[in-house]
């Protein structure tokens, strides 16, 4: 096994993609080995994917495609305007905020960036704002998509690990809102300290009103969405064809910005990024399986169960892997490897699944900030015409306020389990 991980690194190393760096490492496993053959590949990568409730994943892409051809994005960013604009760094916080908005109906914090980039990043420039700064706050605050319901990689941590996906959503509810106000705070300093002016005076209350109409049909999904799965009304898979349905209407019949020839392209740039997600978690359950006849996890478990006595080191040391882990690896392939072993670590030490869900996703989610993958950075400082380097810098603040966040949810239980505790979820 320790050449199929080299052979991993490697890959990695050299600029391979994660899915084809999962296989060929695998395959370096299987060629080294006696009396496992090759076929075994083709049969764990269709069982990897060949999971019913897979099916969520592409509606919810899906979903985020349909609403965001639909423009809903002006109506969110005027809203968020509307109400917090009048704020010192207005157009700050109005990035943050509709990035808390936008997060219930994508689900992704790359969507996020690169809906809310195009739009908000030239806003801030235009009005005195320093590119890299603009570009580093829309970066940041897009890592609150997949914290806040309905999120994609909540669904996929619910599927490797059985774990009721309502309980994951509400689970993320107040860690995303507490990161988005957090975000805020230091969007606010530093406003202060730049000389960021507010975007217009203190709104009215009508036109406050007149905002959140404006705004209530794309505001209404996430909540369908979610009192839907709470309700027993629809799972997490219907849940999410129902999502399509209520974009398809939006589009086609409320705002009539969308036409029949417009659903090729959105189409295919679904089948596009479900064929990348799907094709990391084949290959990743190939890496997963061999680790699992080699006995890695257990071995794992029985190594820190042994080394480490202390549930809060035990927490520090989880955090410090997945946010190394994050740097470099897709989240869907660092999910379908390390959570069945982090699973069976922190089951000795009393931790709920449902909060590991809400710490692993918080985790990788941050990882998309920092090099060398860091994803949201390099889609927000290509919008913004800067380099890698300038927005690293920029970011560095926000960076380190979602890491106390996530220190704090690690180890302040109800901000994570109260809700699905109040629902009934969990005991």
């Amino acid at each position: 096994m320790l050449f199929s991980i080299l052979a991993f690194l490697a890959c990695l190393m050299i600029g391979v993609p994660i899915a084809f760096a999962l296989g060929l490492s695998s395959l370096t496993f299987l060629l080294l080995s006696k009396g496992i053959p090759l076929t075994i590949i083709a049969q764990r990568m269709f069982t990897g994917i060949d999971v019913f409730p897979f099916m969520a994943i592409p509606f919810f892409i899906l979903a985020g495609e349909l609403m965001n051809h639909a423009k809903i994005t002006e109506k969110l960013v005027n809203f968020s305007d509307i109400c917090i604009g009048h704020l010192k760094g207005g157009l700050g916080h109005v990035n943050i905020a509709t990035s808390m908005f936008f997060a219930g109906i994508t689900g992704s914090a790359v969507a996020d960036t690169s809906a809310l980039g195009s739009m908000l990043i030239p806003a801030m420039k235009k009005n005195g704002y320093d590119p890299d700064y603009s570009a580093a706050v829309t970066a940041a605050s897009s890592v609150v998509g997949p914290i806040i319901p309905p999120s994609i990689p909540m669904v996929i941590f619910s599927l490797i690990t059985g774990t009721s996906v309502g309980a994951l959503f509400l689970a993320g509810f107040f860690p995303g809102v507490l990161l988005g106000i957090s975000l805020m705070v230091v969007n606010y300093i530093i406003a202060h300290k730049r000389g960021y002016e507010s975007a217009h005076e203190r709104s009215s209350l009508k036109m406050i009103l007149i905002g959140f109409m404006n705004a209530i049909i794309p505001l209404l999904m996430p909540f369908i969405i979610l009192f839907g799965i709470l309700g027993g009304i629809f799972t997490a898979t219907e849940a999410s064809a129902v999502a399509v349905v209520y974009a398809l209407v939006i589009g086609f019949f409320v705002y009539r910005n969308m036409k029949l020839k417009d659903l090729g392209p959105i189409f295919l740039a679904t089948a596009k990024t479900t064929g990348v997600v799907f094709l990391v978690i084949a290959t990743a359950n190939i890496f997963n399986w061999l680790m699992a006849t080699e006995n890695i996890p257990t071995k794992l478990a029985l190594f820190f169960t042994s080394n480490i006595t202390n549930k809060i080191v035990l927490i520090l040391v989880i955090n410090a892997i997945l946010l190394f882990i994050g740097t470099f690896m897709d989240a869907t392939a660092a999910m379908v490897i390390t959570v069945p072993i982090l699973l069976e670590i922190t089951a000795p030490f009393g931790i709920h699944p449902v909060m590991l869900g809400t710490i692993v996703v918080l985790n990788l989610m941050i990882g998309l900030l920092t090099p060398p993958v860091g994803l949201c950075l390099f889609i927000a400082g290509n919008i913004a015409g800067i380099s890698l380097e300038r927005i690293t810098k920029a970011v560095l603040p926000f960076l380190a306020t979602e890491i106390l966040v996530l220190l704090l949810v690690s180890f302040v239980e109800p901000i994570s389990l109260y809700l699905p505790r109040a629902f009934g979820y969990i005991k």
